[in-house]
Formats: structure tokens, sequence, C-alpha cells
């Protein structure tokens, strides 16, 4: 049973940072952090492969650094600069390829951005 579990979420002032952690026996796979906002669909942030490639959606590109740790089998989220558009709950999730439905999800941890 892969398990994740996400913490460092939090509140934060605009143009703040935060680090979120993902950690777990799914984080040997290729990863992906997800947001969900109230009454929006929950968005793809950003992905890193086994092997370190990443991808990022447009909105957070230069502000957001997505990287992993394989020996401690733990994936960050890196997010500097934050917009109050920021704010969200944050999953971390096994994905296979970009785009592909996750096989596992996190619990998830909210990030709330003041203006």
């Amino acid at each position: 049973q892969v398990q994740l579990v996400e913490s460092g979420g939090g509140l934060v002032q605009a143009g703040g940072s935060l680090r979120l952690t993902c950690a777990g026996s799914g984080s040997r796979f290729s990863m992906a952090w997800y947001r969900q906002a109230p009454g929006k669909q929950r968005e793809l942030v950003a992905h890193i492969t086994r092997g370190g490639s990443t991808n990022y959606a447009d909105s957070v590109k230069g502000r957001f650094t997505i990287s992993r740790d394989n020996a401690k089998n733990t994936v960050y989220l890196q997010m500097n600069s934050l917009k109050p558009d920021d704010s969200a709950v944050y999953y971390c999730a096994v994905s296979p390829c970009i785009g592909c439905p996750p096989a596992y999800w996190g619990q998830g941890t909210q990030v709330t951005v003041s203006s």
C-alpha cells in the first residue's frame, strides 16, 4: 500500500515562501503536486520524474520548484513569490506521466496566502 504524507502548508503573506514536503513509499515513482482551490477543479502544479526531469504549470513557472530526494523517498515543492491566487489545498500524487490520472494521493495540506 502506497502512503504519501504532505506537510509544510500554512498561512503566509503575499510575496512570501513555503516549502511543501511529501514523504512516503510512493515517492520513489514519478510524482506530482496538484492543488485545488474552493470552487475550482484540481490542477496540476508540477511534475518530476524518477530521474529528476521537471514540468510546471504556466502559472507557477519561475516561482515554484519541484525536487526530490530519492534516498529519503521525499518530494518537495519550494514555493516563492506566493500570490493570493496560490491559496489552495496542495496534494502530492504518484503520477506515472504528465496528464496521467494519478495512482495515489496524499491527504493534502492547506496553503493560504494573504494579500
